[in-house]
């Protein structure tokens, strides 16, 4: 996969993306990204890239041109990528389109700041509005950066590392996790977790998934392919609930 990102803010980016998981995924090749300055497609001598809005709302806006330029420039002689805007307007990113944006060959991620980014060059180019969440932020590079689609990618994550089981990928939250020391201010680990029975385990994490799910984020459930056996623990979940 390749990532192109439209950003004022490249240095910022870099340093993230060159850490921990994401950087080492970086240096082996499995994605390519290339975070490109704005500014430098301005035709502005002073490398301004806003201006005022077109009404009384106070702020700068920025303007169509330099982001227009950068998106030509990236994007000449190469497919079409699919163009994402990350805005407080879009769909909000769910790990299902996280998923399916990983399988995409090429994204260019446009980051606005200020007030936002004329509406027109969004109609022009963006294919997509993605949201991290119902907030604003000073700018797109913090909500660009969420690396969701990036561990998907194959040789991301080790096998131990396995996105699969982790929250919101099939539909619920993960199970709980624990390590060492067995005994922690008299909390115990789990037996089932020490027991070795690989079939007992996996029965335990679906069933503790579908609690936390139920007690944290219930919303979830009414779109989560659930089971028989996920809807009895629901049952008695609610049947404990109304007993209070």
């Amino acid at each position: 996969m390749n990532i192109d990102i439209a950003t004022l803010f490249p240095e910022m980016l870099e340093n993230y993306l060159s850490e921990s998981v994401v950087g080492r995924a970086r240096a082996k090749n499995i994605f390519t990204v290339t975070c490109h300055n704005i500014r430098d497609y301005t035709q502005d001598k002073h490398r301004r890239v806003d201006d005022t809005p077109y009404s009384e709302r106070q702020g700068m806006l920025m303007q169509c041109e330099p982001i227009y330029n950068c998106y030509k420039s990236v994007t000449a002689g190469k497919a079409k990528p699919h163009v994402i805007y990350m805005s407080p307007q879009g769909k909000t990113l769910t790990q299902k389109r996280a998923k399916e944006l990983s399988q995409l060959d090429s994204i260019f991620i446009l980051c606005g700041h200020y007030e936002g980014v004329d509406s027109r060059v969004i109609d022009e180019i963006v294919d997509e509005e993605i949201s991290v969440g119902d907030y604003v932020l000073t700018g797109g590079e913090l909500p660009a950066l969420v690396h969701c689609v990036v561990r998907m990618l194959e040789g991301t994550l080790s096998q131990a590392d396995c996105y699969e089981d982790e929250s919101h990928y099939n539909g619920l939250l993960e199970y709980p996790q624990y390590t060492r020391p067995e005994v922690w201010h008299d909390r115990e680990v789990p037996k089932v977790l020490l027991s070795g029975n690989h079939a007992e385990i996996a029965k335990w994490r679906r069933e503790e998934a579908v609690k936390a799910t139920y007690l944290k984020r219930p919303e979830l459930l009414e779109r989560s392919p659930l089971t028989e056996k996920d809807l009895a623990i629901i049952h008695k979940l609610e049947e404990k609930e109304n007993k209070k």
